[in-house]
């Protein structure tokens, strides 16, 4: 089964604190690797994994070549859930040219005194490249629910904002994939934990994440709400296990590649006015 029918929300899908611990993609999931202890079934799929951005990688280079198509990768997840390990794991190795990553923070004056697409929009894809959205526009009907920062009709009308958006981008020629990286509550306060018990990572820890950890049901409750609102064919939404790294970097690197192999991509063809051209 394709990764992208295996981890596609779909409609009518329910948010499962179970599903973050699965693992349905690897050397775990192979009968032939029944003997294996964990450590060398992760070791393996750390190893797929570099396979599949070695792959994404080529891919990534005929876009940029081709220089007509365009690809939004929008990350969401609770806190810890991985974002920025994400994009290390699958992008680090990947030539630059044509890859932007777009972290997106609490808005600034300037931001809040537009409309909440505004400066999303300014960071969308252009023709050749691949944009990563660590968190996105989504934001703006999870955080902005869960603190009643807006009503339920409001929230409503966003959602159809957000369906026309990227419609709109689609018609434009990007080809959007949303994921949304699962970790359960126990595994966050691991990693939060975690964060606070070495120095070398408390910078990374933020006190509103404890607050924030409080209202984890209210969470949950709007990620499932905005991704049944907003899923297409056009703009799918993809749930990927994530209490697992090296799972959700296979997951990812997997889903990723899939999309990229069926935008048919190919390096433009030689020009024959160049033929007889020679270097002296």
């Amino acid at each position: 089964m394709k990764a992208r029918t295996q981890f596609r929300a779909g409609q009518g899908f329910d948010l499962n604190e179970d599903f973050a611990g699965k693992r349905l993609l690897g050397a775990a999931t192979k009968a032939a690797n029944k003997k294996l202890t964990a450590a060398q079934c992760k070791a393996l799929d750390r190893e797929e994994t570099v396979a599949l951005t070695a792959q994404i990688a080529e891919c990534q280079s005929m876009l940029y070549a081709q220089h007509k198509k365009k690809v939004l990768l929008v990350l969401q997840g609770m806190d810890t859930s991985g974002k920025d390990g994400t994009v290390k794991a699958i992008f680090s190795n990947i030539n630059p040219m044509g890859i932007r990553a777009i972290a997106f923070k609490g808005p600034t004056d300037i931001e809040l005194a537009h409309d909440y697409l505004w400066r999303v929009h300014q960071h969308v894809p252009v023709k050749g490249e691949i944009a990563i959205f660590n968190r996105s526009h989504y934001e703006d009907v999870l955080i902005t629910r869960v603190q009643d920062m807006i009503d339920k009709a409001e929230c409503q009308r966003r959602y159809a904002q957000i369906r026309d958006f990227e419609r709109m981008l689609s018609e434009t020629g990007t080809v959007i994939l949303k994921i949304f990286l699962h970790i359960s509550k126990d595994e966050q306060r691991g990693r939060l934990q975690e964060r606070l018990d070495d120095p070398d990572r408390q910078w990374k820890f933020d006190p509103n994440d404890i607050a924030q950890r409080k209202k984890w049901d209210g969470y949950q409750r709007a990620y499932e709400t905005a991704i049944r609102e907003t899923d297409a064919d056009h703009a799918p939404w993809y749930v990927v296990p994530s209490n697992s790294k090296t799972q959700r970097n296979l997951v990812v690197a997997s889903l990723l590649l899939e999309t990229l192999q069926g935008m048919k991509l190919e390096y433009p063809a030689p020009d024959p006015k160049l033929s007889s051209f020679k270097v002296e």
